[in-house]
């Protein structure tokens, strides 16, 4: 009896249950995996595109829009690029004409200062021929002028140099020095041009037979005023001025 419930225990209704499964190497089954991922994967693609097609994006049309959006923004940046290549052109083309007319407009005061002075050199040389002018017995200072240049403290001069009409000697030899009084606060000083070891004193000395102009610069403290100015000329070897000639700086 023993036996047979047993048996009935290992074959009968009462018995465990057997699983019969096949076996699957598991390299299959990743590759298995790895499908229906793809799959899956293509699928949602497909779903997505499908529903932004359905909702009125299509991915192509938008590439070919934003092609030619590039292509336009190209197009103005060389246009862009050309235009202002133009306006620099215009611009240098300003510039050199602008140079142009304040060369003109400073060779066209030249010409003005110039005119002027030989109109001024004109009358004095109608003067020389005066009889006052033909008594003149030694070397004359006509038309000295002092005034304040363009930096503080230089003063511009400008004079003309006689010797009488009649005179059949050699040229006159010489120097030329101005004497500047001026003032420094509450102090009077004088200076006197040329100074000692001035590199620019050729430009005082003289040579002429019948006139000269003479003009040039000096300069004093641009704290200081100018109040006269004297210019003396000495012939070569003489210690004493053969004239001298006073002018007020306004």
């Amino acid at each position: 009896m023993a036996r047979i419930r047993k048996w009935r225990q290992r074959f009968g209704i009462n018995a465990p249950r057997v699983a019969v499964r096949s076996h699957i190497p598991w390299y299959w089954r990743w590759v298995g995996v790895a499908v229906l991922l793809g799959v899956s994967a293509a699928s949602a693609a497909w779903i997505y595109d499908a529903g932004r097609r359905f909702a009125g994006f299509d991915r192509g049309e938008a590439l070919h829009e934003l092609g030619v959006l590039k292509g336009s923004l190209e197009e103005a940046q060389a246009e862009l690029a050309r235009l202002r290549a133009m306006a620099n052109a215009a611009e240098s083309r300003v510039a050199i004409e602008r140079t142009a007319q304040q060369n003109l407009a400073q060779q066209i005061r030249g010409l003005e200062q110039e005119n002027a002075r030989l109109r001024e050199e004109l009358a004095t040389f109608e003067s020389m021929l005066s009889a006052e002018a033909r008594n003149i017995q030694s070397v004359s200072v006509y038309r000295f002028n002092v005034e304040p240049d363009i930096l503080p403290g230089e003063y511009r001069y400008r004079l003309l140099l006689l010797t009488p009409t009649t005179r059949k000697e050699r040229e006159f030899r010489g120097r030329m020095e101005l004497v500047v009084n001026l003032t420094e606060g509450e102090h009077s000083a004088m200076m006197s041009f040329p100074e000692e070891g001035d590199a620019g004193a050729a430009a005082f000395k003289l040579g002429f037979k019948y006139f000269q102009r003479v003009e040039g610069i000096f300069r004093v403290s641009p704290k200081a005023k100018v109040e006269s100015v004297q210019v003396r000329i000495y012939e070569a070897g003489g210690s004493q001025p053969r004239t001298t000639h006073s002018v007020t700086v306004g």
